[in-house]
């Protein structure tokens, strides 16, 4: 079995936020949603698990942070070109997301770019040339 990942993210507005993810290419998963959760799968190994408030806090007693004013974490998501990157960061933007609350990112050999969900969760979006970058770093050690 492929190792996966689940993000939890904990969100204000369920229905605002499958829209929104669906949006950005995610697909929900109607076996893994009721009414205070939704998996939303962007592979086979990367699912988003959105969850009310009430439902996160059920796995945690921490105190759910503001996204919009404090960050705990960035994600990221691989795309399959530079062109891929731009038209995820428009989609997240026509559906109510924040476009690049981070700075763009440009070293010819990795591209990339953000975006903000409407509760604040930024998630970074990434194309690289694996076999420039490795030959970058190469240069870097024997130089």
């Amino acid at each position: 079995m492929p190792q996966m990942i689940f993000v939890n993210l904990p969100v204000t507005d369920l229905e605002r936020s499958i829209a929104f993810y669906q949006a950005v290419g995610a697909v929900k998963d109607e076996r893994f949603c009721d009414d205070s959760a939704a998996m939303m799968n962007f592979s086979d190994t990367i699912s988003v698990m959105l969850l009310t408030h009430e439902r996160f806090s059920q796995f945690t007693d921490r105190k759910i942070v503001d996204a919009h004013t404090s960050a705990q974490v960035l994600n990221c998501l691989s795309r399959e070109s530079r062109n891929h990157v731009d038209e995820t960061a428009g989609k997240a933007g026509e559906a109510g997301g924040r476009v690049d609350p981070c700075p763009p990112q440009e070293y010819g050999f990795m591209y990339g770019r953000s975006f903000a969900d409407p509760d604040g969760h930024i998630w970074e979006l990434a194309w690289m040339d694996v076999e420039a970058a490795m030959k970058a770093g190469q240069e870097m050690a024997d130089a």
